[in-house]
């Protein structure tokens, strides 16, 4: 293997965990892309309750603390996950394992990482009969199958058996080294799983990127998407697609060293405005003589080489061409291929802020007003709806003298008025929903609001507030009133409102300290 041992695995260990619950919230930031748009969508958690956890013991007593197998959750994680904080809980709900994080049997479930970050140190992630799962914004590193800790395999992340309906997103995905070193794969996906979208997430320094399908008569497999991925020092399997379909567009390939998608067994592959550099036969069939298929067009080969053909071994270059075509049922905008580098380095891997790409080259951070993959759940009726001024909580107001902005205003109405001090002006969005933000120029420290009503005000179903730096969701609830949440360090946050009986005024947003 030629993989160079980049990454080192981190010492830190997180002793204890909580898992708090928290009101109810959207399972994910962003909007979910691709084959898992299909097959009646990917939501994960949405609509359901909200816990923290900082480690993997936290993570199984959340799944097996839900009434049901089904109901929908969203597990915030920060810190450090590992084999010490990591142990098998039982219950009715979960069927959960001590040396890997299992998703087993279950369904709706997010899993996101927050504050500071999650990262889950030679720990995997093991989906296993299961369906409408989201995780992102989390780092997987160093997992192996053998040599010591091993864990699910050596796969990163790995899918198997009745899978369907997965969205991975803005994940880093790591190894330090190839199957010598005992490590397997970055994301691997057999046993008919089904309908899942990769999107802007990092695999490097791995001997395998992963694999759709285990073997040449698992052909169960596909509708899979790969999208503004790096994928970085790999010798193989970026990925390896057995039967299927799968569609690979705007993802910079970099130091592929023996051979990058290898379509084989009858898959057939969509290979969109992608940029390969500094890398060898990135396309093709290999170490097989079951053909596989591919429809390329836009990408860009920078400094590839392309060996001879020759027994199982048959790279589609020096000038790939189409042998087949694939139909894509969702829409999709592409980047052109040029600059599929620089918004990949900009948008992929967790700790980027969520940021994404809308074809224009140049990276977004989410839409606060598009709620994607999510659904605002059912009001609770123990929030405050009377739309008069409330008490404000003690302190400053963090708002005064602050600056705002929003996603769209009704005639005569001003984003400033939500931070005037005065309950006689008012912010309202263009319709029933719509989003405000307060923003500061350096990070300040909010781990309260205030929303206060104007006089004919409509009543607001629900709402969720948005650390607008990172995506996460702080809160969300129903009606207007005072919401407090865990101490965040943020220069913008954001209060959008998702459902709406009439026009909300929202006269003040008031943040505090405390």
């Amino acid at each position: 293997m030629r993989l160079s041992a980049l990454l080192a695995a981190g010492a830190l260990t997180a002793a204890t965990g909580v898992a708090l619950s928290t009101t109810t919230a959207s399972a994910a930031t962003g909007g979910v892309t691709g084959y898992a748009t299909q097959n009646g969508g990917t939501t994960g958690g949405a609509g359901g309750q909200t816990v923290r956890a900082t480690t993997g013991t936290a993570i199984h007593q959340a799944l097996c603390g839900r009434a049901s197998s089904s109901t929908p959750i969203t597990i915030q994680v920060e810190g450090t996950i590992n084999h010490g904080n990591t142990t098998k809980v039982s219950g009715s709900s979960c069927n959960t394992a001590a040396d890997k994080i299992e998703l087993k049997q279950i369904s709706n479930v997010t899993i996101v990482g927050v504050g500071s970050g999650a990262v889950f140190d030679q720990l995997g992630i093991h989906i296993r009969e299961a369906g409408n799962i989201v995780i992102q914004n989390v780092t997987v590193r160093n997992v192996k199958k053998s040599g010591s800790p091993t864990s699910n395999g050596g796969d990163a992340i790995g899918m198997e058996s009745d899978v369907r309906n997965v969205w991975v997103d803005h994940v880093t995905l790591e190894a330090s080294g190839g199957e010598s070193e005992g490590y397997d794969g970055l994301f691997d996906m057999k046993d008919n799983t089904q309908y899942v979208t990769l999107s802007y997430s990092v695999l490097r320094n791995s001997g395998r990127g992963g694999l759709i399908g285990s073997s040449e008569s698992d052909r169960s497999n596909g509708y899979v998407t790969f999208h503004h991925n790096l994928y970085e020092n790999i010798d193989s399997r970026a990925p390896l697609l057995r039967g299927g379909i799968a569609h690979m567009y705007n993802n910079h390939y970099k130091r592929l060293n023996d051979s990058g998608i290898n379509s084989r067994a009858g898959a057939r592959a969509k290979v969109d405005n992608n940029y390969f550099e500094d890398s060898k036969d990135v396309l093709g069939t290999f170490y097989t003589d079951e053909a596989g298929y591919w429809q390329v067009g836009g990408n860009v080969f920078d400094n590839v080489t392309w060996s001879s053909r020759s027994g199982d071994h048959n790279p589609a270059g020096p000038n790939p061409t189409s042998n087949t075509s694939v139909s894509i049922p969702y829409g999709f905008t592409l980047d052109g291929a040029n600059c599929v580098p620089s918004v990949v380095a900009q948008t992929a891997g967790a700790g980027k802020g969520l940021k994404v790409s809308d074809g224009s080259c140049t990276p977004q951070s989410p839409d606060p007003t598009d709620p994607g993959p999510t659904d605002p759940g059912p009001t609770d009726p123990g929030e405050p709806t009377d739309p008069g001024p409330t008490d404000p909580p003690a302190g400053t107001n963090l708002s005064l003298g602050a600056g705002a902005d929003g996603s769209s205003k009704a005639s005569g109405t001003s984003y400033g008025n939500v931070i005037d001090g005065s309950t006689s002006t008012y912010w309202s969005p263009s319709g029933s929903t719509g989003a405000v933000s307060v923003k500061w120029g350096s990070a300040t420290t909010v781990s309260k609001v205030n929303i206060r009503l104007a006089s004919g005000s409509g009543t607001i179903g629900a709402y969720r507030l948005l650390n607008h730096d990172t995506g996460a969701v702080l809160a969300s609830g129903s009606g207007a009133g005072t919401v407090g949440f865990s101490p965040v360090s943020l220069r913008k946050i954001t209060l959008e409102i998702t459902n709406a009986s009439g026009t909300p005024r929202i006269a003040e947003f008031e943040t505090y300290a405390s």
